[in-house]
């Protein structure tokens, strides 16, 4: 299943992250909470997130990916 292998793509590039894979069935969005993401930019998260998934870009399994970066802290605070 497509959204497990993003998941596992991601966890697997980003290690400790927390991954989430919503999608409709078409489209997929991603949800990523990394420490790793401490002190990063919004385009060097997504970067380093479509570092880990380009190669399903590139050969058309995927179109895009909305996606959401959050810091451990930023997560806990989105949450409530």
């Amino acid at each position: 299943m497509l959204t497990e292998q993003i998941k596992e793509l991601i966890t697997n590039g980003l290690p400790g992250s927390q991954v989430f894979v919503e999608t409709d069935g078409y489209h997929y969005k991603v949800i990523v909470v990394s420490a790793q993401f401490e002190g990063l930019s919004r385009v060097k998260r997504s970067q380093a997130v479509y570092a880990c998934i380009g190669h399903l870009i590139n050969d058309g399994t995927l179109h895009s990916v909305p996606m959401e970066t959050h810091t451990p802290e930023e997560w806990q605070s989105k949450q409530g």
